[in-house]
């Protein structure tokens, strides 16, 4: 593997290959094993992801590279293989989340600001001798119209702190993703959505153009155009794929090598067809993929059960999961194709 910036950028967004996003915090991980009744210590979060980085079709075919989290990076499998080499092994890149996290922005009520900047130079550093090739930064944009929320401090905020964070990486020789998340967990309806995404995409790339980022060298981490959790609307994938597309034709320079959406709490086959629909109205400049959690891996999760017979089991729903968004990322799926497995 080069060591070049764009070509790593290249790698992560190969065609019809997208991320395995397992970051989880030990937090987060604990509440998803709660639901499947498997107690979160090193060693069940080792074992499922392991279970996860040894789907040789899934990892070898459709994944470009996972985000891991600090505890994962440092990890060996039960035989003792480094977690990262089973991921090298299977041509995927080793990436890292280095955020601490969204805090309150002080002084602006329901706004958060993403945190972890201090010490990060080291941390790279670090990351860097444990293979990590990429890495990823969150930034939390909410949406709460009758608060106000996101204030434009907010946006400005978050927006030069991925900047910060950008340059830093490729300082480390570290491709940096960039996150800025416009959660659609509120009641907002998607014109609110595109609205709020633009202003923050617009100061993001004019923060990361101040900050010297080469743009070639990123990947950018994005939230589809889509309504409100709350709102009671559904948006069919091709109205969600016009006002996508729109936003990032306004926004998001050629330069940028390629997209990875996050599936931002929709449904496993929702984010699918959603994906799906975006790529089938193209040709685009940039490749456009996924950057999946929870919609990769909802379905292994249940179906591994933190038990030792079912791990065939849960691969297989991985890689069927894996196998949809693949296709997806080409155009090319149909959703009889997820009745037929």
């Amino acid at each position: 593997m080069s060591d070049r910036l764009e070509d790593i950028a290249a790698a992560i967004v190969a065609e019809g290959k997208g991320l395995l996003a397992a970051d989880e915090s030990s937090g987060t991980i604990k509440k998803r094993f709660d639901v499947i009744g498997v107690e979160s210590t090193a060693d069940s979060r080792r074992d499922y992801r392991e279970m996860m980085f040894r789907a040789t079709e899934a990892m070898k075919n459709y994944i470009s590279g996972v985000i891991l989290y600090d505890e994962t990076i440092r990890q060996e499998g039960a035989d003792g293989t480094p977690l990262v080499d089973l991921i090298k092994a299977s041509g995927a890149i080793p990436g890292i989340k280095v955020d601490a996290g969204a805090k309150p922005l002080a002084g602006f009520i329901g706004d958060t600001i993403t945190e972890g900047l201090d010490g990060l130079r080291e941390r790279l550093a670090d990351y860097y001798k444990l293979g990590a090739r990429f890495a990823k930064w969150r930034a939390v944009i909410d949406i709460d119209t009758g608060r106000g929320v996101p204030s434009a401090t907010a946006i400005s905020s978050n927006t030069h702190a991925l900047a910060r964070y950008a340059a830093l990486c490729q300082e480390a020789g570290i491709v940096p993703i960039v996150e800025p998340e416009v959660l659609m967990d509120g009641s907002h309806d998607i014109d609110t959505c595109y609205e709020v995404s633009k202003a923050t995409l617009i100061k993001l790339y004019d923060e990361l153009h101040a900050a010297r980022v080469v743009l070639e060298g990123t990947i950018l981490k994005p939230n589809m155009v889509i309504a409100g959790r709350k709102s009671g609307k559904t948006n069919s994938p091709d109205e969600v794929a016009e006002k996508t597309i729109k936003l990032f034709r306004q926004t998001v320079p050629v330069a940028v090598p390629g997209i990875a959406f996050l599936s931002g709490g929709q449904e496993d086959e929702e984010a699918t067809a959603n994906l799906n629909a975006i790529n089938a109205i193209g040709p685009h400049p940039w490749k456009l993929t996924f950057s999946y959690g929870r919609a990769l891996q909802a379905a292994p999760q249940k179906a591994w059960g933190g038990n030792r017979s079912n791990v065939a089991a849960a691969q297989a729903a991985f890689t069927h999961r894996a196998h949809m968004n693949h296709l997806a990322a080409l155009g090319e799926w149909k959703a009889s194709l997820e009745q037929a497995a």
